[in-house]
């Protein structure tokens, strides 16, 4: 993973071209304008936090079986977009302390672990290098791929709560869900996440 920078455009308009990657996200693929604007709120929301923000994942395309190994930017394949900026959101706590996860991958990498291999990360980079009190994680309760993410990361889930209902995503009906690790979940040595 390396810190999201002005030359992964380019990659982040190829990756929200996908309205399959969206489906739970905006239910539609983005234009580049929208991409463009979107980019720019990530590189501004990266700098208010020291240590937080966003990655995006390059991985050897010669991985057989599961999940291919990590590779640098320059001789990997791009594999997607890792977030892990302030909690920001209308649903979320104003608190430096308290940090957003989440993940957009490529589909063809969908299904190899790649999600929850860079969400330990970036828990490991939360709690130890950071030293946030909590990481929090909210996605579409009908994105039952996501939420097993989170669940195999050890994270808890906290509650369903439901914003105002967005008619291109699918069952938004059912709500949003949140998940959190907090400090003394991590400290414990929650058992799924690989430390």
């Amino acid at each position: 993973m390396v810190p999201l920078a002005d030359r992964h455009l380019e990659l982040e308009i190829e990756l929200d071209s996908d309205p399959e990657v969206l489906r739970y996200v905006s239910g539609r693929a983005r234009t580049s304008d929208e991409v463009v604007a979107s980019h720019a709120r990530r590189m501004a929301l990266a700098r208010t936090v020291d240590g937080l923000g966003y990655w995006m994942a390059f991985a050897s395309a010669d991985g057989a079986g599961g999940a291919p190994p990590a590779a640098p930017e320059d001789e990997g394949e791009f594999v997607g977009l890792m977030m892990l900026p302030p909690a920001h959101g209308p649903d979320q706590p104003d608190d430096p302390s308290v940090t957003d996860l989440g993940y957009r991958l490529v589909r063809r990498h969908w299904r190899r672990g790649l999600a929850s291999e860079a969400s330990s990360a970036l828990l490991r980079h939360a709690f130890d290098t950071v030293g946030q009190s909590r990481v929090i994680a909210q996605t579409m309760a009908a994105n039952t791929r996501s939420r097993g993410v989170l669940e195999a990361v050890g994270m808890r889930y906290v509650r369903t709560y439901f914003p105002p209902v967005d008619d291109l995503l699918p069952q938004a009906e059912l709500g949003e869900v949140e998940y959190e690790m907090t400090r003394a979940m991590w400290e414990a040595g929650t058992p799924a996440v690989a430390r």
